[in-house]
């Protein structure tokens, strides 16, 4: 069993920036790619950015792409995800989804961490 924890929301202020994290555990995790996606309120969920976590640079989404920057840190099964210059429209919950060799195409998600962007 694969567990995911997004964590590092909160309300911030227009302009700043912000700094997600999400962890990923269990027994022989093995994990494959880790994106991340949000979903403001009332819209659908929407992808932002991914990546291999054997290596090679992160894919973004063309709406977000300049503002984020996504990394790992392999040695802590852990993913970012860097916000600059965060605007009320990124008012969102942010979602973490990881993979793993073993399990193929199957999505094991977090429970969300909500930003809130203060105008």
């Amino acid at each position: 069993q694969v567990q995911v924890v997004e964590s590092g929301g909160g309300t911030v202020q227009t302009g700043d920036s912000l700094r997600l994290s999400c962890e990923a555990s269990g027994r022989a995790l093995g994990l494959s790619t880790m994106r991340w996606f949000r979903q403001p309120a009332g819209k659908e969920r929407e992808f932002l950015a991914g990546i291999r976590w054997a290596g090679g640079p992160p894919v973004y989404a063309d709406a977000v792409k300049g503002r984020i920057t996504m990394s790992r840190d392999t040695g802590k099964s852990t993913g970012y995800l860097q916000i600059n210059s965060v605007e009320p429209e990124d008012t969102a919950v942010y979602y973490c989804a990881a993979r793993t060799y073993r399990t193929g195409d199957h999505d094991y998600w977090g429970q969300g961490t909500q930003v809130t962007v203060a105008v």
